[in-house]
């Protein structure tokens, strides 16, 4: 299986590096072909703009950047460095995003790796998103690292459930262009704990990533579940911890002491 692991964190000795050296080591181990793009030692580009295009555009006096990016990926006119991501993103069966959490959200140089490797064409079109998403077969999951303890990232946290801090992501990047998403894996503060504390870090990832082929994916509503004004429709109560439907009767704290009970169980 080939798999590509995207590391975004400027200081390679950080505990997210050693996250990555784990996930590249115990999965070559199992034999499979590991590609990291490690955006900070590539000096990526996170800045979306005209010089993404490098044929003729098809407007020269206002820049549509997904008419573009659109017209770019027709015509083989795209920038290098996106075409060389966007294969490895085309080849891969497993995507794996490795960041710290930095205000609640990835850092800004793998938003812009998604920017501008995410690129109409490329990663959604018109008619193909989530289920139909250009990516559907292929996985993805995301490892990072907080500053702070899980309990600031549990449903009474201060930060809040940490699926729905990663919603944006989990449904608004990976699910919407296709990917089968997996449960996120999480170092909790890792500066601030034991050694012994951070190598059980290490063994609880790589046991995770041993096993993520048999792992059961987050749950996302399919397609025939909403309405043709994309909303859920009446008789369907919201199941992803992070929706609620009102149409169904349903308040926030029903979805998400219903998501809490099914957790539990299959827990």
């Amino acid at each position: 299986m080939k798999i590509l692991l995207v590391f975004a964190h400027p200081e390679h000795r950080s505990f997210c590096g050693a996250l990555k050296d784990t996930a590249v080591r115990t999965l070559a181990d199992l034999g499979h072909d590991v590609t990291v793009s490690d955006l900070y030692a590539m000096k990526w580009n996170a800045e979306l703009d005209s010089q993404d295009f490098t044929g003729d555009r098809v407007d020269d006096d206002y820049l549509d950047l997904s008419r573009e990016q659109e017209h770019a990926f027709a015509t083989h006119t795209q920038a290098f460095d996106v075409e060389q991501e966007q294969r490895k993103v085309a080849e891969a069966d497993l995507l794996l995003f490795h960041f710290p959490v930095w205000w609640f959200s990835m850092p800004a140089i793998l938003k812009g790796w998604v920017d501008r490797v995410f690129a109409r064409g490329f990663a959604y079109s018109a008619g193909r998103k989530y289920g139909t998403g250009h990516f559907a077969g292929k996985k993805a999951m995301v490892c990072l690292t907080t500053g702070t303890g899980s309990t600031l990232y549990e449903p009474n946290g201060i930060d809040g459930d940490l699926l729905h801090v990663l919603w944006p992501i989990h449904n608004g990047t990976l699910a919407y262009t296709g990917f089968t998403v997996l449960p996120p894996f999480a170092a909790w503060m890792p500066g601030k704990v034991s050694a012994d504390e951070r190598q059980s870090y290490l063994d609880a990832y790589a046991r995770r990533l041993t096993t993520f082929e048999d792992t059961e994916p987050l749950f996302f509503h399919p397609w025939e579940d909403y309405d043709k004004t994309q909303r859920l429709k009446p008789g369907v109560k919201a199941r992803s911890s992070v929706q609620w439907n009102p149409s169904a009767g349903q308040t926030f704290e029903q979805a998400a002491h219903e998501y809490d009970q099914r957790s539990a169980t299959e827990r």
